[in-house]
């Protein structure tokens, strides 16, 4: 089992005029390939965990992604190039905008890939045994 970690400061939207920033952790395990754990205010009192598929992380920081409780989209440079990334996580009624530089990111999101590669996320799994817990 392998980890990967990525720790950084990043923006907490809490209306469009005040912004807050915030400390968060982005982290992979190899146990579970599918998913990437995205932990805001690692330092506060009450950190916030949020659990969401690597795929879909890494289609957000590029094009509009996601429904429902998580979306992500990219917020473009003068260039039209990503410089960072949006996550808004919530319901419509109680929701939290977070901004996040892409560059560290992307580095740290390749390193999963290279981890586990793309579709090669499920070639560990013991199927016969899981049939049988399923049993």
């Amino acid at each position: 089992m392998k980890k990967c970690h990525l720790a950084l400061t990043i923006t907490h939207w809490v209306i469009s005029e005040l912004d807050l920033p915030l400390n968060c952790e982005f982290s992979y395990n190899t146990h579970d390939p599918l998913a990437i754990t995205l932990v805001f205010d690692t330092d506060g009192e009450r950190p916030v965990r949020w659990i969401l598929s690597r795929d879909l992380l890494a289609e957000g920081m590029t094009v509009r992604a996601g429904e429902g409780d998580v979306v992500l989209w990219p917020v473009l440079d003068q260039d039209g190039e990503p410089s960072s990334f949006c996550v808004q996580v919530g319901s419509t009624r109680r929701s939290a905008l977070f901004e996040i530089p892409a560059e560290p990111v992307a580095k740290w999101l390749a390193r999963t890939y290279d981890m586990v590669p793309k579709g090669a996320e499920l070639d560990g799994v013991d199927w016969d045994e899981l049939v049988q817990l399923a049993e």
